[in-house]
């Protein structure tokens, strides 16, 4: 089983001042890492400097932060703030996100994903090594800009991808790559195209988590969070990669044509199963744990909704 053990923070329904006891378990149970996202929910940062000084022993990553919805310079003072707070225990992860998340909800273009991914990298990688940046990247230009308080221990930097292109910009300028919505059987296919990584390439992959035994629940979350997600057209892109065109595309077409009930239907159960983890506690962690036979180095949780209420020992129940 993998050396490291994630899960993503925070959980649904918890308030935030009230984590510190959600630490404190994931931590005795055996989890290594806590990673945040950030969609429409809390910020990435927020919930990880609350970790860093309440649970000291545990690894940090954000899973991820846009590149488009902060500046380069207040993105790199973000990351340097939490690499100060959890020296050599922070992993900085990046990526393009979606123009749902970048345009309509934060009033950014959504353009040239791949070429600002690039470019916010390669300037992430000069400042929080405490260079000063006076470059025009493509996407972006930036005057001497030089952190204040750089971090004594740099972060790694992580980005998220999907397919050829930002697999192998990854494996080529990141410390590691960031994957998403894909099965262990899928995990290789991936990771054929960052064979050019150097020594040390981290592989962090979310992987949804919904751990009951009522399969027919399990299954309908899991339905909706596809439909929710595939559909948008870099995910869909990936599954036709993927070699899953002709089983999602009764979902993709009753999708376009405004059938939701329809799309959800489209679904097979193979699909839900491949890509949703589910079942007890013990069964989902030899699916987790097959992630990491096949080539990811940080599997990370997120926990889906239950029929039962969220408990502590839930989370005992799914660590090492």
């Amino acid at each position: 089983m993998s050396m490291r053990w994630g899960m993503t923070v925070p959980l649904g329904g918890v308030p935030l001042a009230d984590h510190k006891a959600v630490y404190e378990a994931l931590a005795e149970a055996g989890f290594t890492d806590l990673w945040s996202s950030e969609v429409a929910g809390t910020d990435a940062f927020t919930p990880l400097a609350m970790a860093a000084a309440w649970t000291p022993s545990m690894r940090l990553g954000t899973a991820i932060t846009p590149v488009f919805t902060r500046g380069p310079g207040l993105l790199a003072m973000s990351a340097a703030a939490l690499a100060e707070a959890a020296p050599g225990r922070f992993q900085l992860g990046i990526g393009a996100s979606s123009p749902v998340v970048v345009g309509d909800w934060n009033a950014v273009d959504f353009s040239e994903p791949y070429a600002r991914s690039r470019d916010m990298l390669r300037f992430l990688k000069s400042a929080l090594a405490g260079e000063t940046v006076d470059h025009d990247f493509g996407t972006f230009a930036l005057r001497r800009f030089r952190l204040e308080r750089p971090p004594a221990t740099a972060p790694q930097v992580l980005l998220a991808a999907l397919r050829p292109g930002m697999l192998r910009l990854a494996a080529a300028e990141a410390d590691g790559v960031i994957l998403n919505w894909l099965s262990p059987g899928d995990v290789g296919t991936a990771l054929a195209e960052t064979k050019a990584a150097g020594a040390g390439f981290e592989v962090a992959a979310r992987i949804f988590v919904c751990p009951t035994d009522d399969a027919a629940y399990a299954r309908s979350v899991g339905r909706r969070l596809i439909a929710a997600y595939l559909t948008v057209p870099a995910y869909a892109a990936f599954h036709r990669w993927l070699g899953r065109e002709e089983t999602l595309t009764p979902m993709w077409q009753a999708w376009a044509a405004g059938d939701r009930k329809g799309a959800l239907a489209a679904i097979p159960d193979q699909v839900v199963d491949d890509l949703i983890v589910h079942g007890s506690p013990a069964e989902c962690r030899a699916k987790v744990a097959a992630y990491a036979a096949a080539g990811v180095t940080v599997p990370v949780m997120a926990l889906l909704p239950t029929p039962a209420p969220f408990t502590l020992d839930t989370l005992t129940a799914l660590g090492r």
